[in-house]
């Protein structure tokens, strides 16, 4: 992590947005795609989420934010959510975690929600300061305590676009908001963009070693297909799109459909990284349709590009993103549920949708693929 950090300081993530040259490009992946990057940022997912009790949340609750209310823990990957209930009637979200990790991350997370502030055309959550004034809170030596950092946020109230019908005007929607989210947040300075972060592109390239976790049949040959294609045609020109701080996991599980429009939560993945990446994220997780070429992703692709035209390269390179990354999600998650079985339903929440996914673009080539994204761009009416 230091290594990396040393490379791309943090403090010239805000300077770079929006203006990183080529050279500056190179170097973040290079960095990233190291192996002590690649090390690091798989063992912050080799961890259990923290287990403190219920009683602790509501005492950090009270110290940092001066708030009591009903305490309810929701599920988590890495580290501890708690829905917090106000008398007041407000819902809010407790974050907390003990690793050294953590502190970067929520540092990041906590500065871009605050930058996203202000912003149209989408929903954020709005972080909540300590009662000193400060985005979040890190304890020393207090004990039990000891270690602990966290933030507070608001809670989106609606409906999670996994739960929702999709309908083509929705991802249409979805598409232009999160170009939107991703526009504001090529302005928003954050420190930690450049922390190990296991679901950086970096770190694609040495996924394969986890494809002793996958059950053998098609979905294990279409990934090793997918990454095969990713590492020959992608990889080598992924450095030369445009690259900001990206939200970097915008499932159906983190957009929300809302009523002032679409949402965004949960921003712990997010890294700088190519912007079309947010893109390829989303996309990759709503191809259901057989019957299309890009399985209904056609109409989140071309609500993303009504805002932000995709470049040339961005339009070769989007499928094979979207491969790769339906091949990250399904390697990762294998590998998390053999370290966590009690937990693997949790954890493999996405992977069915990966797998039947990455089975309807597997028949696409890099041309064919191509072409299916223009054509989503060029005919597409919401």
């Amino acid at each position: 992590m230091g290594a990396y950090g040393d490379l791309v300081p943090d403090e010239e993530a805000g300077q770079l947005n929006g203006s990183m040259t080529a050279g500056r490009d190179h170097l973040a992946y290079a960095a990233a795609s190291t192996e002590a990057y690649f090390r690091a940022a798989a063992a912050s997912l080799a961890m259990r989420p923290g287990a403190s009790e219920p009683d602790m949340s509501a005492a950090l609750l009270k110290r940092h934010y001066a708030l009591t209310g009903s305490i309810a823990t929701l599920s988590s990957e890495v580290e501890r959510t708690i829905e917090v209930n106000l008398s007041d009637g407000r819902r809010l979200i407790l974050k907390t975690s003990a690793t050294a990790e953590a502190v970067d991350s929520f540092r990041f997370q906590t500065a871009a929600m605050a930058g996203l502030q202000g912003f149209t055309g989408f929903v954020a959550p709005e972080v909540l300061r300590t009662t000193s004034g400060a985005l979040m809170f890190e304890q020393e030596g207090m004990f039990e305590q000891e270690g602990t950092c966290g933030y507070l946020q608001t809670r989106i109230e609606g409906i999670p676009l996994h739960q929702a019908t999709p309908a083509p005007d929705l991802l249409f929607r979805t598409g232009s908001a999160l170009a939107r989210l991703d526009l504001a947040l090529e302005l928003v300075s954050v420190p930690a963009a450049h922390r190990p972060v296991l679901w950086h592109i970096g770190c694609w390239s040495r996924l394969m070693e986890l494809e002793q976790y996958l059950p053998s049949g098609s979905t294990a040959d279409n990934v090793r297909v997918a990454m095969s294609e990713y590492a020959e045609f992608v990889e080598p020109r992924i450095s030369d799109v445009a690259w900001q701080v990206t939200h970097n996991d915008p499932s159906p599980f983190n957009m929300m459909v809302t009523g002032q429009g679409m949402g965004f939560i949960d921003l712990g993945d997010g890294c700088w990284s190519p912007r079309i990446q947010d893109l390829a994220i989303a996309a990759s997780h709503v191809v259901k349709d057989s019957t299309l070429p890009l399985g209904g992703a056609e109409h989140l692709v071309a609500g993303y590009a009504s805002v932000i035209a995709l470049s040339a390269l961005e339009a070769k390179l989007l499928v094979g993103l979207m491969r790769a990354r339906q091949s990250a999600l399904i390697l990762v998650n294998y590998w998390r549920s053999h370290l966590f079985p009690a937990d693997a339903q949790y954890i493999k929440k996405n992977v069915a949708r990966a797998e039947h996914g990455l089975s309807i673009l597997a028949p696409l080539g890099v041309a064919s693929g191509e072409a299916a994204v223009l054509a989503a761009i060029s005919s597409y009416q919401p």
